[in-house]
């Protein structure tokens, strides 16, 4: 069935507010292939697979649940105790996240990039491009940075040229002796440690100049120097640091040029705040000023704000996104040219087996949010420029993440980690329209690749436990990853996660060996070919109530015609039994088993 086929048939199942359809998949048995972690020249990549062009978003989500994952149309899981590098599901709690102080630098340096304040570096080839991003800038900036000798940044050079230039004001104004011999302006960066020195409530204080210091002393020698001339024009007993750093504020304030920054003195010292987190009782105070565009006369370099712009759109091809995957895979992934098509892109990010779920208009509090569910792409705008699309999937209890890809321009803005951050926001604010909706999933976390450990990052995460489906702490499962690539995670007991000792870390890894052995034996008994209807068995293959899709018609097996080939028999049974396996009993009787 065509993809165009599938989406009509997927609009025609939905509801508004309900979930509708219903789930069909066909089993496409183990795959073995290469892997593209460890890069083993053998095929040691070990998964199960799925074919399915519809399936319901609550079916989805219990898949994720027991360790699948889609790309495009076809559903797979690795085969844990098999694969070289075993792939733990993971997810986190939106409202429990707490950003590392490296992610909320992520935020701060995308938004000096759209306050105009920062200039951003070509990219550079790495090892891990799955965390690394990259920015543009216009070629006449380029120009300019490139005619500097120093590594003073652009924004520092122009604000230190705005106080020069309120400094020369000052003196025509008389404010200042006109013999005074004072030095150039300096601003420098602000580091965290010292942010709390120079202004109270300063966490986006960015820049500061202490020019009023050598000011302040000039004025005064000048002063000494000509004890027995008066000016008339300068205040001698205002020569204070703080009183110049104020004539120095309304000065530039007078000029009616501003900076792109909120500006504020205290104790002396001129302070250079990030303009988007200025309040309306500063600006109210007149003691700030900002501005989306500033222009320095000497140096021809624009400082200007850019407009973020974010579109969540229902997953379908589209041409721009298409051509930025295309140079995405070509710098990032060194893809070959011949290897990138419309089609391989549309199989792999826009094609969907999931069945959308509309809002209600009439109001879905609690039950679906206002996007609905189903495949997204989100999309990232820069003044209009597409720089990242984020491929997501909206489920009743999650956002779960698939794939981003981004404009190999802006490589340092890190958008790879910006995105993550705008996604878990997204599950937090949509959870008022839709209270399962709890957790962001970061696809799989592979412990013994170094390159898909950044995951962990995300805090609090839980890895998905590949036996019992349950989920684990990661600082629970982490001690049992380290020592091993596989491992039953919940094995480990309720007294080893109260204590942090060496020794109940050891016990609770013995006891996970030895109760992973038992579990090893039950699978064994799950795979044996003992006849389905023997009570050994029935438990674990019990596949009479399996639906099954046989010319049109839905027929459990139990209901199905005899099969008089008992090779016949024994084959679909065992594909049978291996179906329920890998995906449950309980969804194994609730999708439908296509033969093929």
């Amino acid at each position: 069935m065509s993809s165009k086929k599938a989406k009509t048939r997927n609009e025609a199942s939905s509801s508004r507010g309900v979930v509708g359809g219903e789930s069909i998949v066909a089993d496409c048995g183990r795959n073995i292939s290469t892997c593209g972690y460890c890069k083993s020249p053998t095929s040691s990549s070990i998964s199960h697979g799925l074919w399915t062009e519809s399936l319901t978003v609550n079916d989805y989500q219990a898949l994720l649940d027991r360790g699948w994952r889609r790309s495009g149309c076809f559903l797979y899981k690795p085969e844990m105790d098999k694969t070289c590098c075993p792939s733990y599901t993971i997810r986190l709690k939106a409202s429990a996240f707490v950003p590392s102080k490296e992610q909320q630098r992520v935020r701060r340096r995308l938004e000096r990039f759209l306050d105009g304040e920062l200039d951003l570096k070509p990219m550079e080839r790495t090892e891990d491009q799955d965390v690394s991003f990259s920015g543009q800038v216009s070629e006449s900036v380029r120009k300019t940075l490139r005619e500097q000798k120093n590594e003073v940044e652009p924004v520092m050079k122009y604000l230190s040229e705005q106080i020069d230039n309120a400094v020369q004001r000052c003196i025509q104004n008389g404010e200042f002796p006109s013999n005074i011999q004072i030095p150039k302006a300096s601003v420098k960066k602000v580091v965290s440690a010292k942010r709390k020195k120079l202004a109270e409530g300063s966490e986006e204080l960015l820049y500061t100049s202490n020019i009023a210091f050598p000011i302040a002393a000039a004025v005064k020698h000048t002063q000494t120097s000509h004890k027995g001339e008066r000016n008339n024009n300068v205040e001698e007993s205002r020569v204070s640091p703080e009183t110049v750093s104020e004539k120095l504020l309304t000065a530039v304030n007078k000029a009616g040029e501003s900076t792109g920054f909120s500006v504020k003195v205290c104790k002396g010292h001129i302070n250079f705040f990030s303009a988007t987190q200025v309040t309306s009782s500063d600006r109210d105070e007149g003691e700030s000023f900002s501005a989306t565009t500033t222009k320095s006369s000497s140096n021809n370099l624009h400082l200007r704000k850019r407009k973020l712009e974010m579109h969540l759109k229902r997953s379908s091809f589209d041409s721009e996104e298409y051509e930025l995957y295309r140079r995405y895979q070509l710098r990032v992934h060194d893809d070959k040219p011949e290897s990138i098509s419309e089609t391989s892109y549309k199989r792999f990010l826009v094609d969907t087996p999931l069945i959308e779920v509309l809002s209600s208009r009439d109001g879905d509090d609690g039950k679906v949010p206002p996007c609905g569910f189903g495949s997204f792409h989100q999309q990232y705008r820069v003044d209009d420029r597409l720089i990242a699309v984020g491929v997501i999937d909206i489920l009743p209890k999650c956002l779960s993440s698939k794939y981003l890809f981004w404009d190999p321009d802006y490589a340092s803005l890190s958008l790879g980690n910006y995105s993550a951050l705008q996604e878990i926001d997204w599950v937090k604010q949509n959870q008022a329209h839709c209270s399962t909706l709890e957790y962001y999933y970061l696809g799989y976390y592979i412990h013994s690749c170094n390159k898909m450990r950044y995951k962990a990052a995300y805090r609090p995460s839980e890895l998905l436990c590949p036996l019992r489906y349950q989920w684990v702490p990661f600082e629970v499962a982490k001690p049992l990853l380290d020592k091993k690539p596989y491992s039953v995670l919940s094995n480990i007991t309720k007294a080893s996660l109260s204590s942090s000792s060496s020794s109940s870390l050891r016990q609770a890894s013995e006891h996970e060996d030895m109760k992973q052995g038992d579990a090893n034996g039950d699978e064994e008994m799950c795979n044996s070919d003992e006849d389905s209807d023997s009570d050994s068995s029935r438990n674990c293959s019990d596949i009479t109530n399996i639906t099954i899709s046989l010319d049109g018609r839905r027929l459990r097996y139990k209901d199905l015609p005899r099969i008089n080939n008992p090779a016949v028999r024994k084959q679909l049974e065992s594909m049978l039994v291996n179906y329920r396996k890998v995906v449950g009993a309980e969804l194994s009787e609730r999708m439908v088993y296509e033969l093929r």
